[in-house]
């Protein structure tokens, strides 16, 4: 499928009832997200513990909610628990699926989801990498799928790849964008599926070479994080790699960027690492995993950094 489907003009009042199957650290960040938006969320989940889970994972949602301008008092006053799959979808107008990735378990869930749920709910799934078109092949109507992957924590950064199966009806993409356009978010079409969607591909092939770099005793894992954050972070923050090179190649722009640096951008792509995450590789790389602060600690730091970045662009 081509192109990027217009929103709608959408609103809340479109989808007020979402179910979020799986609470995990995905789902749970997502329905922060919807219970601030003021949508009424039902939690399905087999795990005993998932109330208590979840709401822990709500209370650490709300400085960031707080810091985007989103109520949060009595955030999960409209949000309820229910481990029947069936009752769970009964009045959902949206499903948002978080469950393991796995697809033979996605492939038997999103078939039971069809048979339980309304034949106009919108059925998205967070996966990271399997495609829709695999996912609905247990549907008999594999058209009501679309992929909503969201970039995590799904209630603080913009970006939700929506990622349309072969069958994928046209229609089913275009009120997916209208839903997250609606919530605040990003969405970007892909144009067609890859493994691994956009984001994730370039975060791995990106982290390849910093493991590479690491491995090699080029620099430790603070240093190249600091190289990072104090240079492509903040230029990719603005403008991303080919814009970045448009402006790199002068008045000229990306055309003369291409002609004078390509050869050597090219040879250095044929010396770029390829390491393998052994045993060793993952003992080394755990050993420098120590940033002086609890994981906890590091996530709120990471969420009020990232705050004052998007206000700066006007994205918070």
């Amino acid at each position: 499928m081509n192109g990027t489907p217009a929103a709608t003009g959408a609103t809340m009042d479109d989808f007020r009832h979402v179910t979020v199957i799986g609470a995990g650290v995905i789902g749970a960040s997502w329905a922060a997200l919807f219970l601030a938006r003021g949508l009424a969320v039902t939690v399905n989940d087999p795990l005993p513990d998932v109330a208590e889970r979840t709401r822990d994972q709500l209370r650490e949602a709300v400085p960031a909610l707080k810091a985007l301008g989103l109520p949060t008092a009595d955030l999960d006053r409209s949000l309820r628990f229910e481990a029947d799959l069936g009752q769970a979808l009964a009045d959902a107008d949206v499903v948002q699926e978080n469950g393991p990735e796995r697809l033979d378990f996605k492939q038997d869930l999103f078939a039971r989801i069809e048979q339980a749920a309304r034949a106009d709910t919108l059925l998205l799934s967070s996966t990271s990498g399997i495609p829709a078109s695999a996912m609905a092949l247990e549907m008999k109507q594999p058209g009501r799928l679309v992929i909503g992957h969201p970039f995590n924590p799904p209630h603080l950064v913009p970006l939700v790849e929506v990622v349309p199966g072969e069958q994928t009806d046209p229609d089913t993409v275009r009120r997916a964008v209208a839903f997250y356009t609606a919530l605040g978010k990003k969405p970007q079409v892909l144009r067609r599926q890859v493994p691994g969607f956009v984001a994730n591909r370039l975060q791995a092939a990106f982290f390849r070479e910093a493991v590479d770099l690491v491995v090699q005793g080029v620099v430790t894992e603070q240093e190249l994080d600091d190289i990072v954050t104090s240079s492509l972070g903040l230029r990719w923050a603005v403008a991303g790699p080919f814009r970045s090179f448009h402006l790199g190649g002068g008045p000229g722009g990306l055309p003369d960027f291409l002609q004078h640096l390509g050869p050597a951008l090219e040879d250095l792509w044929r010396d770029l690492g390829t390491p393998a995450l052994d045993e060793a590789t993952v003992e080394l790389l755990s050993g420098q995993a120590d940033f002086g602060a609890t994981v906890e600690e590091l996530e709120g730091a990471r969420d009020e950094a990232q705050i004052r970045v998007m206000r700066a662009l006007g994205d918070g």
